[in-house]
């Protein structure tokens, strides 16, 4: 049956964010070099973004460069930086005129000047927009993000008794968004690496085996129906939620 036509789960989440992983033994396994799991990866973004639009996710966030991939050989890199510039040369117009808000999350200065000002181009496009809220997050690390919100609430002059979750939360690079319901990671690892350390604090996990190329719409509706068999205590019982 077409997903449109399928009864939605009972419970959507607001937000999902997905751990993009596996790409690279998703080539290994068909002898393929590294790079094109990754390039296979971003193919399979449409199918993901057209998914989120038939079950009515709002915001969707996606781990697509982490701090600590620099650290890979530098031919991958070089690789992960090109693919995000095509991405962003040939989906750009088509999810504009979809409605579809791109923001950044992470650091720029890393990036070649070009590649910046690109995606600071996209940002910029699509700030108006509001079908769906995209969050790419590039050079982005949950460790990072919360040392750069320490660093500007004392530039800012913010004092200790001031500081509370929401002021925090105010200062991260997803100010505005609300925190993720729904935290998937593909390929079978069990860890969060990094990722929305802070925002994910009470967000329901999903770890499929699922490979990031093959990860559909079919496999994100299996996550959400997943999701919405959850029952969400936020550290009370079940009675006090009920």
């Amino acid at each position: 049956m077409d997903n449109e036509k399928r009864p939605k789960p009972e419970k959507i989440p607001t937000h999902v964010a997905i751990i993009m992983d596996g790409n690279g033994r998703w080539a290994l396994a068909r002898g393929l070099p590294r790079i094109a799991g990754h390039r296979a990866g971003t193919e399979n973004l449409r199918r993901v973004l057209e998914g989120c639009g038939e079950l009515g996710i709002k915001y969707l966030t996606l781990y697509a460069f982490s701090t600590e991939n620099w650290g890979r050989p530098a031919e991958e890199v070089r690789g992960l930086m090109s693919i995000l510039e095509d991405v962003i040369d040939s989906e750009l117009e088509e999810l504009h005129q979809e409605g579809v808000q791109l923001r950044h999350i992470g650091l720029l200065d890393q990036l070649e000047p070009r590649l910046r000002e690109k995606v600071k181009y996209a940002v910029e496009l699509t700030k108006n927009n509001d079908r769906l809220i995209l969050n790419i997050a590039f050079n982005y690390g949950g460790r990072d993000e919360i040392v750069h919100a320490i660093r500007h609430m004392i530039r800012d002059g913010v004092k200790a008794e001031e500081v509370t979750d929401e002021l925090v939360s105010r200062y991260l690079f997803t100010s505005g968004v609300p925190d993720p319901d729904l935290v998937i990671r593909t390929s079978g690892e069990l860890r969060i690496s990094n990722f929305l350390i802070w925002q994910a604090a009470y967000a329901e996990w999903y770890f499929t085996p699922v490979y990031w190329p093959d990860f559909d719409k079919d496999e994100l509706r299996k996550a959400v129906e997943e999701y919405s068999t959850r029952e969400r205590r936020y550290g009370l019982v079940s009675a006090q939620v009920s």
